[in-house]
């Protein structure tokens, strides 16, 4: 049985919706940081190409081997809605954004990209890097729910309800009997 040892960023302290931008994570923690490392297996440990996303996983890396960044491991793309906040966003477009979160699939932001867009392009990198053994993936909210939503066999609504926190741990084994989650949202 291998596992795919997903991580949050640590967190940016954004108040809007924070996607492709590239914005510092906040490493302050470094007690966090360290019991998180600990619980890693010794496994190669990818990232998103996103700053927060590669400072993190240089923080929690250790003397395990970094693989190149992955810019198909970025969070979802927010096109015009980027950085802004929902209730902003809401009061220009209600009906789009209420579509986007209620009935993820095809619907997307003004020149961004939608929840099957994101889940196609993070299935891809996913499968494209895990060849099997652990694999450590430092990445973003949406990028995970992608992958929980595989391991879970859920719809995107579904899968929204779980919360990922910055530095958490979601862990998904695959094996013999496929996709499955053992551990979702895990604080060190």
């Amino acid at each position: 049985m291998s596992a795919l040892w997903l991580i949050r960023h640590g967190p940016t302290h954004a108040e809007g919706m924070c996607g492709w931008s590239d914005l510092p994570a906040d490493l302050s923690d470094t007690a966090a940081i360290a019991r998180l490392a600990a619980t890693l297996p010794t496994a190669p440990v990818m990232s998103s190409d996103l700053d927060r996303a590669v400072r993190t996983a240089d923080a929690v890396a250790g003397n395990r081997p970094r693989l190149p960044h992955d810019p198909d491991l970025r969070e979802i793309h927010f096109g015009a809605w980027e950085l802004r906040r929902h209730d902003e966003v809401e009061a220009e477009a209600p009906d789009l954004i209420r579509a986007f979160w209620d009935r993820p699939g095809d619907v997307a932001p003004p020149g961004g990209e939608s929840w099957n867009a994101l889940r196609s392009r993070c299935d891809a990198a996913i499968d494209h890097a895990w060849t099997g053994g652990d694999l450590i993936v430092v990445a973003h909210f949406g990028v995970i729910l992608t992958q929980l939503q595989r391991a879970l066999g859920c719809d995107a609504h579904e899968v929204f309800a779980h919360r990922i926190e910055p530095l958490s741990l979601t862990r998904i084994e695959t094996g013999t009997e496929g996709w499955r989650a053992v551990e979702i949202n895990r604080l060190p």
